[in-house]
């Protein structure tokens, strides 16, 4: 017998943030005065803070807010009192969890969803681990059932986020039954470098700390506002290998940002997204913040309207890049900004890049209310 294939969607979203902000002025002042005998690597600091396009993040490293003279985490030449990497892992290991559970349970409640319900838990982070990890202490804090399918992905990088998104819409795929929550915690600052090179004053500027989550499943009459979610693709892109590098180090994890990025992606995206049957005139375009030339040669490329980038933008500029956590950020946004404008549906994709190069990537379209209309009834799908 002939049956309407069920509508997957993101249905909830939550998002949550640590309670230290860093003005991104005031932390480019900080560390100029720290850099007061490297001239030439604190005109470096002044011009890159400034051109970034944040303007505030947001730390769970109260030490981070403190005067270049004490802080432990800027550049200085004693290196003693640099926290080592078990310290800042002491550090995650503390703060990571609550943020989590913040997060994870604003998104069950926009879904108007019972922790008991959720089947599967995919957790993700790539600046912190510990055992029993963050799926141990959700189960118990949130009450998800003990036999509940963890799924870690960790280590992964900034696309991870997104790469969870296209394997939740897969299971449910799979068995409309699952229902799962995907929660996403990143503590970049806690991987500051004391170090007056170009590529950690890169890193320190604009990385910060926050946590989202997602529940994905069959959406019903009870859902509004949720993101359909369709076709998905994952790609290592070619000449990207030593372009984005994330390694542990002594003092914290060490990374690496080519300049390069944002070419490559103008240069290898759109065949992509094209090959996953993209269209380029799609009003939705929910682009992972990676860094502002990354939106904006995309922006450029696809002929993108100041407004289908704001999202992007406006989260970088609030809260700047929180690695894997920052794709829900923007399709938060996102939604709220669609909601504003009184939308009833609207399509088109989000992205996201991480090491490798890899570019992961799904359709959405936008749906108000998932109750579907005469018109969207006679149109749709069916299976038998």
């Amino acid at each position: 017998m002939a049956a309407v294939r069920p509508m997957i969607a993101i249905t909830g979203i939550g998002t949550a943030l640590p309670p230290y902000r860093m003005d991104q002025a005031d932390t480019a002042r900080r560390i100029v005065d720290a850099l007061s005998n490297s001239p030439d690597s604190a005109r470096w600091a002044r011009r890159i803070f400034k051109q970034c396009g944040v303007e505030s993040r947001y730390t769970c490293e109260p030490d981070l807010l403190q005067e270049a003279s004490v802080c432990r985490y800027m550049p200085q030449e004693d290196r003693s009192k640099v926290p080592s990497t078990a310290e800042r892992m002491a550090v995650y290991k503390r703060e990571s969890v609550p943020l989590a559970i913040s997060a994870a349970r604003a998104a069950l409640a926009d879904a108007k969803m019972d922790a008991k319900q959720i089947t599967h838990l995919i957790t993700v982070s790539c600046t912190g681990q510990f055992l029993p990890g963050i799926d141990a202490a959700l189960i118990r804090e949130l009450g998800l059932v003990p036999s509940v399918m963890r799924i870690p992905l960790t280590f992964i990088g900034c696309a991870a986020g997104m790469k969870a998104i296209c394997l939740s819409k897969q299971l449910v795929s799979g068995d409309p039954k699952t229902n799962v929550l995907i929660v996403c915690v990143e503590l970049c600052t806690l991987h500051i470098q004391p170090s007056g090179d170009r590529e950690a004053l890169f890193g320190a500027s604009f990385f910060g700390d926050g946590a989202s989550a997602c529940v994905i499943g069959a959406a019903s009459s009870q859902h509004q506002h949720v993101y359909q979610l369709g076709d998905d693709r994952s790609v290592l892109l070619p000449g990207g290998a030593d372009e984005m590098i994330w390694e542990i180090g002594n003092d914290g994890f060490d990374l690496y940002l080519s300049p390069n990025i944002p070419r490559l992606i103008r240069e290898h995206v759109p065949a992509e997204v094209a090959h996953l049957g993209g269209d380029e005139h799609s009003e939705l375009w929910a682009i992972h913040p990676g860094g502002k030339g990354i939106v904006e040669a995309l922006q450029s490329r696809y002929g993108l309207r100041d407004e289908q980038v704001a999202p992007s933008l406006s989260v970088l500029r609030d809260i700047g890049n929180v690695s894997s956590a920052t794709i829900l950020f923007v399709m938060k946004k996102m939604r709220e900004q669609l909601q504003e404008q009184g939308t009833e549906r609207a399509s088109g994709l989000a992205l996201a890049f991480g090491p490798g190069l890899t570019a992961e990537m799904i359709k959405i379209t936008y749906v108000a209310s998932s109750v579907p209309s005469k018109r969207r009834t006679e149109n749709a799908h069916y299976v038998s």
